[in-house]
Order: C-alpha cells, then sequence, then structure tokens
C-alpha cells in the first residue's frame, strides 16, 4: 500500500475497564477512550474524551451480536452504527449515513483490521503486535478521525479473531494491485 497520510498510536492500560491513550505521530496524546463492562464482562459502552473538541458516546445497540454498536457525539447527533450479521464470519458493517463501510481482518497472518470502502479500497489499518496491546493506526484516504476511532473501538474488542488470514486476502491483494496501476 502507498504511504499513510496519518499515522497514530495507542497505549491500552488497565483489564476489566481499558483505557485507550490516542496519541498523534509526534507523540501528543489527542485523548482517551474508555471501555466500560457490566458486571457481567459484556462491553455495553465506550466514550472518546478529547483534550478539545466534543465527547463521543459508543453504544451497544439492542441485540445479541457483538459487533452492534453506534457512535453519537455529546450532542446527540448520531454519527454511525455497525452490525456484524454473523458471530462466526469476521466482517462487521459500518454505516455512516453516507456510505457503507466493512472492518475486515488484516492480511496475512497478523492481528488487526482494516476499514474498506466498497469501490475505493482499503482507507485505514489497524495493527497490534503480538505481544502488545498497544495499535497504529493509519489511514490512507481522507476520512473523519471519528470514524478511524469507531474503527478502532469495534476492532479492539474482538482483535484475537483478527490473527487468522481471511478468505478477503486475495481481495485485498487484488484491490492493492489495482491501486498500484492507477
Amino acid at each position: 500500500m502507498t504511504n499513510a497520510r496519518q499515522t497514530f498510536r495507542t497505549e491500552v492500560s488497565g483489564l476489566w475497564s481499558p483505557r485507550h491513550r490516542i496519541l498523534d505521530d509526534e507523540g501528543r496524546e489527542l485523548g482517551v477512550l474508555s471501555v466500560h463492562r457490566n458486571r457481567f464482562g459484556m462491553v455495553v459502552s465506550g466514550e472518546y474524551r478529547p483534550e478539545r473538541g466534543e465527547v463521543l458516546s459508543f453504544r451497544r445497540d439492542p441485540g445479541i451480536l457483538r459487533g452492534q454498536f453506534s457512535l453519537w457525539t455529546d450532542g446527540k447527533e448520531w454519527l454511525g452504527s455497525s452490525l456484524r450479521w454473523n458471530v462466526v464470519r469476521r466482517q462487521i458493517d459500518v454505516q455512516t449515513g453516507s456510505k457503507p463501510l466493512r472492518i475486515v481482518p488484516a492480511l496475512g497472518w497478523r492481528r488487526g483490521w482494516r476499514l474498506v470502502a466498497p469501490k475505493t479500497g482499503q482507507m485505514a489499518l489497524i495493527e497490534t503486535p503480538l505481544c502488545s496491546r498497544n495499535s497504529t493506526l493509519r489511514v490512507y484516504r481522507k476520512m473523519d478521525f471519528e470514524l478511524l476511532l469507531f474503527a478502532y473501538f469495534l476492532g479492539s474488542l474482538i482483535l484475537t479473531e483478527s490473527l487468522l488470514p481471511t478468505a478477503l486476502d486475495a481481495l485485498g491483494s487484488a484491490t492493492q494491485e489495482a491501486a498500484a496501476a492507477s
């Protein structure tokens, strides 16, 4: 893939209710993403508190699927929602109102997720080393930071599921070759 337009890093602390510090490429803290669980251990919500700006709320939508969350601003404006149609399938569909997107495992044998648009291909890559909880977020196309955070939040909840290669690897290679040719 071509060089990333933007790069962010995360530093994760805490086990039951982890806190994800979001850092820019120079190491400045942009904000903190907190994950909240109920007494049974199920993630019920999340909250991103930036250094400056509006607080974002990640809420579990009614349903039993793990990837079913919605993203709201502090002013109660809906920004997007996710749906995981099948518990066995590792794809999460994201709807932002303007375009549908997918979150799929990273290519090959590594932990991480890709945010993919149907026509333009990979928009962002979220990579997590095998022996770490900290991640690197690379943005390849113009996109809202809130959407990147939503993809990171959803991917961090099911990080271990991204390790195995996916049937979408061939699709990912073909998309990368087409992008390189143009």
